[in-house]
């Protein structure tokens, strides 16, 4: 599932390319695609014709197309393979096109859902009155929000009976972090991803933070990280940050700052990646 980098980057190109723009016409092309708005795709169709986009909105990896009115949003899962591209109304179908999105104006451009795995897809839903769709009122903030709460996170941190990496996964403590970027971000704090998270002080979970942030923000600066051609922005193009990764997927390459073969691990279906010189594991308690 995309990152807090990758689907930011497709929000930005969203907010340039849709938002303003009044819905004329909506096209269900498979129902997968549509499986989390229970009323079906002629509903969802219905609801959404007629309406104004407003400013895109992110929570961590939450992606979603508010309305005017303020009342619904259109939540975007992009699953594993989902794509939400900016298409020329006369480019011919993607393969794997699901949903389209037909505005009443002369742009001359339409949004698509794309989506090989039928894993993703668009819903519609209620807003909270902080203008969040209620199915993710319970998502914490994520690092790069500027009302992101360090003392409470810090607290959270000491207070749970957990791992450093687990904590960085919850997205109810702090979303948007993945596999990846949990994975950078420990390896430039030098922490094990079994490191306790009551063994933390505020000074080092700060560190751990600001690594968060600065791997999330220059992930940003390059389109965000795509191993292949499922992870793309609305305009189809691939990030390429994983050029610049020094911890995820480099099992057996020397660590780039002490030059010890870099180790992989299987964790909760995942993989982490680590040097185990640098980031030692914690002792085993006698």
């Amino acid at each position: 599932m995309p990152e807090l980098p990758e689907v930011e980057v497709v929000r930005r190109g969203l907010e340039r390319w849709v938002a303003g723009r009044t819905v004329e016409a909506v096209e269900v092309l498979h129902p997968r695609a549509v499986r989390r708005h229970p009323a079906g795709g002629a509903d969802f169709a219905a609801r959404l014709t007629g309406r104004t986009i407003g400013v895109p909105q992110r929570r961590g990896k939450y992606l979603w197309l508010p309305l005017e009115g303020r009342d619904l949003s259109v939540l975007g899962h992009l699953g594993m393979s989902g794509q939400l591209l900016v298409q020329p109304e006369d480019a011919a179908d993607e393969k794997h096109l699901r949903i389209r999105m037909r505005f009443d104006d002369a742009a001359g451009t339409e949004l698509r859902f794309v989506d090989q795995r039928t894993f993703g897809g668009l819903s519609l839903h209620e807003n909270t009155p902080d203008g969040l769709p209620d199915v993710i009122a319970h998502i914490a903030r994520d690092p790069l929000d500027p009302l992101f709460d360090e003392a409470a996170y810090h607290a959270a941190l000491r207070a749970k009976r957990t791992t450093v990496k687990r904590a960085l996964l919850d997205q109810s403590l702090i979303s948007g972090v993945g596999n990846i970027y949990a994975d950078e971000a420990l390896w430039r704090a030098r922490l094990h991803y079994e490191r306790p998270t009551g063994t933390l002080t505020r000074p080092r979970s700060a560190e751990l933070l600001g690594h968060v942030r600065d791997v999330m923000n220059a992930a940003l600066d390059v389109g965000g990280t795509s191993f292949d051609s499922l992870y793309v922005n609305v305009n189809g193009e691939s990030g390429y940050f994983d050029r610049s990764l020094d911890a995820y997927g480099r099992e057996d390459e020397p660590c780039r700052r002490c030059g010890t073969p870099m180790r992989r691990r299987p964790w909760m279906n995942r993989s982490s990646y680590f040097c185990p010189r640098c980031q030692r594991p914690p002792r085993v308690a006698s």
